[in-house]
Parts: structure tokens; sequence; C-alpha cells
């Protein structure tokens, strides 16, 4: 098929081979799990158990809470030992509210864990009911609830469904394994994705350096007309969903808008094989396959790793450190996060755990611009990094608005190839942070004035109801007044007439 050339992009070295060819595994359980009710995007899942009860694989531990926000489920079977804060999977290391559970060994389903036979008899909205109640989200990373994503179809006229196979991270692999080992499992929740979405075309992206994922998808798609594999070049960031829609329909996602503006939805492979174990098995999300790999792991390999599960854990499986890792990745070198400790557990948009080395992270000296324009020619977005830095170091975070800064993707290409050593993506993702928080101080100020107003008009309202009051009784006291005056008078004249 026809593939559309995207401006920027880089070349990193992808280290691939360290885990592209180990077979995904399954973990074993760790005797205590922590499964944080905040692992999406959105509103904190609210507690549906109490400490000491019993639970089932699968069984509901917390409910969402409104239309952005997802459920959260018990990876094995076990006892609640407790439900309290805990060290989040985030480079702060604050905690977050937590579920705690101890194994009982017996990794035992719930009773109530019911699939369907024919997910295809199902309407579009209760496909995106059970993709919801089964907590699934954007597995790439992001933690989108995925039902929010295939209800799109009630807002924009859709035409195509992309699979997001381009793993475009180095170290990575894990959905290249999965579209190696489960390929039908992958297409058959994206065909089930396509039916809630009511999509005709399914395009799967896979990038050039995965050829054995390019071959098996492809086999598999032979039966299914409607399904097509691309083979995307391998390019940084290929695996940002604007630039792959734009790659593989030509067409350019608006300013600050989303690809379902142009009628496409993105998704990951990872995101739908978990559609299919959901809608096929009745399982919701309580495991996910991630990277394990890095110069510090003594062995590394794609794992089966049961949400909650302590990094500890995964990286005793894969053998320990080989040496001291200078820094511990969750995600990607590129737009990874960097972890605290090795205490926090595994959340739902972990796609992958590093171990760099020294020489892997590549720490070097900051040295002033040379203006050579590199970040202005790698940047994918079209931005001019060099002219938005300086804006931001000089404080002037409007400025860097207007050059475009909500259009960054953080994709950190421009520090990647900046001779200077920059760390121009640093200074894009505070100036971010910074405005959101400038955003919320604003939203909370007009919050905070509308109720004061509320408060206000209600006071004024209940003066108003006061002096009503006051002015209905001292009517009725005068009308009183006079109808007992009226009736003296009659009186009197009745006497002055009996007398007469």
């Amino acid at each position: 098929m026809r593939l559309f050339k995207i401006r920027g992009g880089v070349h990193p070295e992808d280290r691939k081979t360290l885990s592209a060819n180990r077979p995904i595994e399954d973990l074993g359980l760790p005797p205590l799990l922590h499964i944080p009710l905040q692992q999406h995007i959105g509103a904190l899942a609210t507690p549906a158990v109490r400490r000491g009860q019993k639970v089932a694989k699968g069984q509901l531990l917390a409910n969402s809470q409104g239309m952005i926000s997802a459920p959260v489920h018990a990876p094995t079977s076990g006892r609640i030992v407790g439900i309290g804060s805990y060290p989040a999977h985030h480079a702060s290391g604050l905690n977050v509210r937590t579920v705690s559970l101890q194994a009982d060994g017996e990794d035992r389903w719930s009773e109530d864990i019911q699939g369907t036979d024919d997910p295809f008899s199902l309407s579009p909205e209760e496909i995106a009911a059970r993709v919801a109640a089964a907590g699934i989200v954007g597995m790439g990373g992001a933690t989108f609830p995925s039902a929010v994503k295939l209800n799109l179809r009630k807002r924009y006229r859709l035409h195509t469904l992309v699979i997001n196979g381009a793993e475009c991270e180095p170290y990575l692999t894990c959905d290249d394994r999965l579209m190696r080992e489960q390929p039908e499992a992958v297409l058959d929740g994206a065909r089930i994705m396509a039916r809630a979405l009511g999509v005709s075309e399914i395009l799967i992206g896979i990038e050039d350096n995965k050829p054995e994922a390019q071959a098996v998808m492809e086999q598999a798609a032979k039966v299914i007309g409607s399904v097509r594999v691309a083979h995307l070049p391998t390019r940084y960031p290929m695996g940002s969903e604007k630039h792959l829609v734009q790659t593989v329909t030509g067409r350019e996602t608006p300013a600050r808008g989303l690809t379902a503006d142009i009628g496409v939805v993105v998704h990951n492979p990872s995101t739908a094989l978990a559609v299919h174990e959901a809608l096929r098995y009745g399982r919701p999300l309580v495991s996910r396959v991630m990277t394990v790999s890095g110069g510090a792991i003594r062995k590394p390999g794609n794992l089966r790793v049961p949400l909650g599960t302590p990094i500890q854990h995964v990286i005793d499986h894969c053998g320990g450190f080989t040496t001291e890792p200078a820094r511990l990745v969750s995600g990607g070198p590129m737009m990874g996060q960097p972890l605290p400790s090795t205490r926090i557990p595994t959340v739902k948009g972990a796609n992958g755990l590093l171990a760099l080395t020294e020489a892997e992270t590549s720490c070097r000296e900051t040295m002033p611009c040379i203006r050579c324009a590199s970040c202005v020619q790698a940047c994918p977005c079209g931005l001019l990094p060099v002219e938005m830095v300086a804006h931001a170091r000089a404080g002037d975070l409007e400025g860097v608005v207007k050059l475009g800064l909500m259009d960054c993707i953080g994709c950190g290409s421009c520090s990647y190839v900046c001779p200077s050593h920059i760390p121009l993506v640093q200074y894009f993702n505070y100036a971010k942070g910074e405005m959101a928080a400038r955003g919320r101080a604003k939203q909370k100020q007009t919050e905070t004035r509308r109720l004061i107003e509320q408060r206000t008009a209600r006071m004024e309202a209940i003066k108003k109801a006061k002096r009503e009051a006051m002015a209905r009784r001292k009517k009725e006291a005068a009308e009183k007044k006079s109808e007992q005056t009226t009736a003296e008078q009659r009186a009197e004249r009745i006497v002055e007439e009996a007398a007469a």
C-alpha cells in the first residue's frame, strides 16, 4: 500500500535484539500485590471491597467514577489486606490510593466471568459497555479509557481503525511478540473494535524492523478482506498516532485535534488483545505483557505480568542486575518516566521496564546553543524548538505557547539530536506542566468566584424572603388589628342602639 512521508524524526539505535527473540513468559505471582486505583487518565476509581474480604481473580476491586475513568479488578485470588496509600508508578514517587492483595496461590477466576461466543452479534453500545466494565485502557502508555474512544462513532464520521504496531521506542518488543505469538487474537480484538466503531477498514501499521510480525499478521489477515498491513519505515516517532495516521492515509490531523476529526481511530495491539479476552471470555484487564530490558538486566525478556506486581519481583525473575543501573525507566528511553524505586507496582500502561547503565543514559554536560537548527529538522511537528526553549528559559510561557507548545508531543527527538545536549523536551514538559498548573489555578479562581456569587445570590434571596415574610406578617397584623377595631366599633353601635 502507498505510504506518505512525514517530516522530521530520528533514527536512534533500537537495541530490540536484547529481547525481540525472547518468547512471552508468564511471571509467577508475588506473595503481595499492590493495585493502584489510578491506572488510567481520568477520575480515581473508588474501592468496592473492604479489608479482610476474600476475592477471586477478575473480581471488581474498585468502581469507575464518571465518563473518563476505569474500574480495577483483582489480578489473582486472595485476601484484601489493606486499602490505603502506596507509592505510585510515577517519577514523583508520591502515594496514591491502593488496594493491597495477598495472593492465596490458587489463581482462581471469579464464577461471574462469562464471555460470549459471538461478539459480533452485540450492538456497538454493548461492546463499548463490556470494554468499559473490563477496565481496558490504552496500553501503549496513554492509558485513556478505551470505551470512550469506541464511542467516538456518536460524534464523528469514522471510516478506519488503525492498529498501532509501530512500537518505535528503542528496547521495547512486547507488541512485536504479541503480534508474532497471538496474531489471530489481536486481529479478532481489532475486528470487535471496528464493529463498535462502525468502520469498514482496519489498517495495521508495523515498522520494517519487525519483519516476522509483518509476515505473521499478513498471513492471519488473508482471510479477512477488510484488514491490511502497512510496512512502515523505521523512524522514531512513527508510533505517534497523528504521524502514523498521516503516514498510512496521507491526511494530517488538525492542530490540537483528534485523529477522529479525519475519520480515524487508533488503538494498540495490546489493547486489541485485551478486548478479545474481555469479549470472548469475559476476562477483565488484570495483567499485561511488558518488556524488561536494558544493559543492567541479566536476562532481558517479555513477561506477562499481573497488575500490581512489585517491580522488584519482575527484576528478580529476570536474574536481577548485572550492575547497579544508572536509571530505571518505565516505558521507552525516549518518552518513558524514570522510576524512583523498585517497590512500586506494575500498572496497565507499563509496557516496558528498562534498567539502563551509565553508558546507555548518555548524561552529558549541557553546552550553549550553537544555533545549528538540528532540532528544527528533527521535530516531527514542524516546530522551532530552538526558539521555544529561549522563551521557556526567559519564563515567557505565553511566548512558548504561541510558538506551538501545545502541539509538541514530547517525543524527545530535538533533545536526541542536539549537539549541545540541551534538555529541550524537559523545558517543554516543564512549560506544559506550568501552563496546566496556571489553568487549574484559573479554573479554581473561576469556580471560587462562581461559588461566591452563588452564595451572595443565595444570601440575598434569603434576605429578600425574610423581608417579604416580615412585610406579610406586618400586613396580616394590620389587617387583624383593623378587623378587631371594626368589630369593636360594631359592638359599640349595637350597645348604643340597645340603650337608645
